[in-house]
């Protein structure tokens, strides 16, 4: 049963870091015997990865049907920036304000800050050709900013629900920063964000993570009406095969 479950776990995995990283594009079919033959799984933890990934709004799974990556729509994509501009201002604030009664929660947002200039210096003196095999490293720094966010939150029901927003977040990642200029533009809201937290400075936390999620969904609305990606090429066959 343990090594069931491990290779559930690694299935899992595998399944979701290709859907965040859209190496699984949205519409794509998922069928078990073909991405067990892939994956060296049997159908047992691959059937369990994807109803994981169906509870997590990654997958559209109906049992007996063919199950699909869940689709990118605007108006999906506008209800959940919605929903995080409800929440994720306000943790922003509640760290910043604990942090002024605390230097300790401060420590990861100085690293991060630190970390951040080290990467604009060097990501500016990269040619345009280069540039965006250096994403992965913002989107590491980014990744470590939410989680810090989550980890110093001192509501715990507002961080387990911006926690398990993450999956839907991390996928629009990609198609938010479609170009360099965009992603220099992030670095600068970033940049204000971690800057109020440091400072302690609740109403700035606040209002500058509802200005980055205001920009990030712009971007991504002009990134989806310049695609469709409502629709895939199948990377597998019918679920029920």
């Amino acid at each position: 049963m343990a090594r069931a479950t491990g290779k559930s776990e690694a299935v899992y995995e595998r399944l979701k870091g290709d859907i965040e990283s859209l190496r699984m594009r949205p519409g794509a079919k998922l069928s078990e015997v073909r991405l067990g033959e892939e994956l060296g799984a049997s159908r047992t933890p691959v059937r369990e990865a994807i109803r994981r990934l169906a509870r997590e709004g990654l997958v559209d799974f109906v049992p007996g049907e063919v199950a699909r990556v869940a689709g990118i729509s605007l108006g999906g994509v506008r209800a959940l920036f919605e929903f995080r501009m409800l929440l994720e201002p306000r943790a922003a604030a509640s760290v910043a304000t604990a942090g002024s009664a605390d230097e300790r929660v401060l420590a990861p947002f100085r690293e991060l800050l630190e970390r951040l200039e080290v990467f604009d210096e060097s990501f500016r003196a990269l040619d345009s050709a280069t540039q965006a095999g250096s994403y992965q490293e913002f989107y590491d720094i980014t990744e470590a900013f939410d989680q810090a966010v989550i980890a110093a939150c001192r509501n715990p029901y507002l961080a387990r629900t911006i926690r398990d927003l993450r999956s839907q977040t991390v996928r629009l990642r990609h198609l938010s920063h479609s170009g360099p200029r965009r992603m220099l533009i992030s670095l600068e809201e970033h940049r204000a964000m971690l800057k109020a937290v440091t400072h302690g400075d609740a109403q700035a936390a606040e209002a500058a993570c509802r200005h980055h999620l205001a920009q990030t969904l712009q971007a991504l609305i002009d990134s989806l009406t310049s695609q469709d990606l409502t629709l895939a090429t199948d990377v597998s066959l019918d679920i029920a095969g």
